[in-house]
């Protein structure tokens, strides 16, 4: 099948990447690479700027703040955003997935309550999936919500919660309303306004630094019944079209040409012993497997753009691409190690630092892709079942 894309798309490639280059500051890290102080203003005002031209979310419709756009057009938005370090911000699960559940399940008050504030890059949301008790395993949650009238209460734990401390405007919470239910058929999903009084969120220290993940608390937190998403009871199918939305939605791939990009260009510039690092076998090898691997984790994502365009849903593709996606850009950081050799590992802002110190953040950057979103021993379990129709693992 013929992925290429026509001419409009390829201009407005051209269009987005320029304007885009114009807002950055200098010195942009990318989201994984700036802290929040830093990220969160700058994320802020490209979504803003995306959304006056009617970018940010290109493809929905245009009653909710869209621009009535196909799905290849916004192909290209997704891969020029991760292309250049997603300046998106935390505003990309909006539009990657919140947005898209409550479009498919939200009520028209809520509709048209939510998707037109993400349409104009104006609210944060966190997602409020795992527990300590629940990661890969999230249907064995336990936050409780009890409905009391035209409320519910919620009473539990999250953790890993991307950018709840940005601050987060909203939260897409799931929580367990029917605790003598089977622990799939006992789930349900709530949007929760993070300002509620009960809520505390905690950050969490990690290799991304300071904010970007966090653990949020829930004692007693009064929602009101009409922010349910879809019915009591029924959340899991619904997740499990949102996390495949999340998992198509990034184009992890287009993260990992731009690096081999540089990556060629560096080995072509710099000179080791008298010729370019490109004129050695082992760096054209390790550049060409990388690059391999990321053209097959691209038209993966491209066959997906295809199944939902047609209408269907891609549940082991979604997973399928995420493995793809993430192992290639740690094998592209890999590929940067392999030719950059020791220097590789020298900081940003160092002497003698290839790449503008590259190669470091992009090793350091990209080692949790793996684990982030549903690890890949979960996404190839998902694979199994519903792609090849093996019986679950005991």
């Amino acid at each position: 099948m013929d992925f290429a894309f026509s001419a409009e798309q390829d201009e407005f490639r051209v269009q987005l990447r320029e304007f885009v280059r114009g807002l950055l500051p200098d010195g942009w890290r990318g989201l994984f690479g700036s802290n929040s102080e830093e990220m969160i203003p700058i994320t802020r005002a490209v979504c803003e700027a995306l959304a006056e031209r009617g970018w940010l979310a290109r493809a929905w419709p245009s009653e909710y703040g869209g621009g009535d756009g196909d799905l290849w057009t916004e192909m290209v938005l997704r891969e020029e955003m991760w292309a250049a370090g997603e300046p998106r911000g935390p505003q990309y699960m909006n539009l990657n997935y919140i947005g898209p559940m409550i479009m498919r399940f939200g009520t028209e008050e809520q509709k048209r309550t939510h998707l037109p504030p993400m349409a104009a890059g104006k609210v944060i949301w966190t997602q409020g999936f795992s527990e300590p008790g629940a990661g890969s395993d999230l249907a064995s949650l336990s936050t409780r919500a009890v409905r009391q009238g035209d409320e519910y209460v919620v009473t539990g734990q999250k953790i890993w919660n991307s950018y709840a401390n940005s601050p987060a405007d909203w939260c897409m919470l799931l929580v367990r309303t029917g605790p003598t239910e089977p622990k799939h058929a006992g789930i349900s999903i709530l949007l929760v306004d993070m300002r509620s009084p009960g809520i505390t969120v905690r950050p969490i220290r990690s290799m991304a630094g300071m904010g970007e993940i966090n653990e949020i608390f829930f004692e007693d937190v009064h929602v009101p019944a009409a922010n349910l998403l879809g019915k009591e009871n029924a959340g899991w199918p619904a997740i499990t079209f949102g996390l495949s939305f999340e998992r198509t939605g990034i184009a992890m791939h287009a993260r990992a040409g731009a690096m081999l990009e540089q990556l060629v260009d560096h080995a072509r510039e710099t000179v080791a012993d008298g010729e370019p690092l490109m004129a050695r076998n082992d760096v054209r090898r390790a550049i060409a497997r990388a690059y391999c691997d990321y053209r097959a984790a691209r038209l993966i994502s491209y066959r997906i753009t295809s199944m939902v365009e047609s209408g269907q849903d891609p549940v082991a593709e979604s997973s399928m691409a995420w493995v793809h996606g993430a192992t290639v850009v740690q094998k592209a950081a890999r590929a940067g190690v392999a030719v950059a050799g020791a220097s590789g590992a020298i900081l940003e802002d160092e002497p003698g630092a290839p790449m503008q110190g590259r190669i470091e953040r992009e090793w350091v950057e990209m080692l949790p892709m793996t684990i982030a979103g549903g690890t890949s021993d979960i996404q190839r379990s998902i694979v199994a079942r519903h792609g090849l129709g093996l019986p679950k693992a005991g």
